[in-house]
């Protein structure tokens, strides 16, 4: 039988690229969502991928969620966190809310996701955990220190983890996007692409989800299990670490 895969964030974006792409590689794809129906059942029409709402920022919503999709499918086997949120201000314009609405999304629904599906990975020795993260965890961003230091946190919990796991035959690695070509980012006026995001990308592009989407599959195949604790950087060149 497939490998059954959660994707948290998983029905638009990158998210909904990873499902697809997840799906097309043979493993059974659960996607979870927090807030618009309409597109995930949308989604789920098209692709054929089930979808499953809570916040990650909740663990108990967690714990229920998981324990849902594994009485449907089987146990997670592979986890892919990539549900994040933004509240962009400048440091002295943030409120308390803005921070913590991040933090606790970001960050902490990294634990509220992994902690249900890990135990079952020790047990059964395999496991795959793919944090995705972004190029502003590395680099930082203006008016984002909310966003950054959650970001940050997602690898730095990554390298923990992944020392935890590497003896049960389970591997915990990162990927920090650049500029994506997502609905969000393609929102964004043309001049301002054009003219100030663009020409910092040394491949000349933005990325497109599925890019980042090709490097979770690989991370989450059997061909991938000697790399663990990793950071992988798909931004064009943008940024090296």
């Amino acid at each position: 039988m497939s490998r059954v895969a959660l994707v948290t964030g998983g029905t638009r974006g990158i998210g909904a690229a990873i499902s697809i792409a997840l799906k097309g590689a043979g493993y059974r794809v659960a996607a979870n969502y927090a807030g618009n129906d309409e597109k995930a059942q949308a989604f789920s029409e098209v692709t054929g991928v089930p979808v499953f709402k809570w916040d990650v920022s909740d663990y108990a919503a967690c714990a229920a969620g998981v324990a849902k999709i594994e009485e449907a499918f089987g146990p997670v086997e592979v986890l892919v966190n990539n549900a994040g949120i933004t509240r962009d201000a400048m440091f002295h314009k943030m409120t308390p809310s803005q921070w913590t609405e991040v933090v606790n999304v970001n960050l902490n629904g990294l634990f509220n996701m992994t902690h249900p599906v890990w135990s079952g990975m020790r047990d059964r020795n395999f496991g795959r955990v793919v944090n995705i993260s972004s190029i502003n965890a590395q680099k930082g961003q203006m008016g984002q220190a909310n966003y950054s230091a959650s970001k940050a946190g997602d690898i730095g919990f990554t390298k923990a983890l992944a020392q935890e796991g590497a003896a049960k035959g389970i591997t915990v690695n990162a990927i920090c996007p650049g500029y994506i070509g997502t609905e969000m980012v393609r929102a964004i006026p043309e001049k301002v692409l054009n003219e100030r995001i663009i020409p910092q990308i040394p491949v000349g592009r933005l990325g497109e989800p599925e890019e980042v989407a090709r490097c979770v599959v690989f991370l989450a195949s059997d061909d991938a299990g000697f790399i663990t604790g990793s950071t992988l950087s798909a931004n064009g060149g943008q940024f090296f670490v």
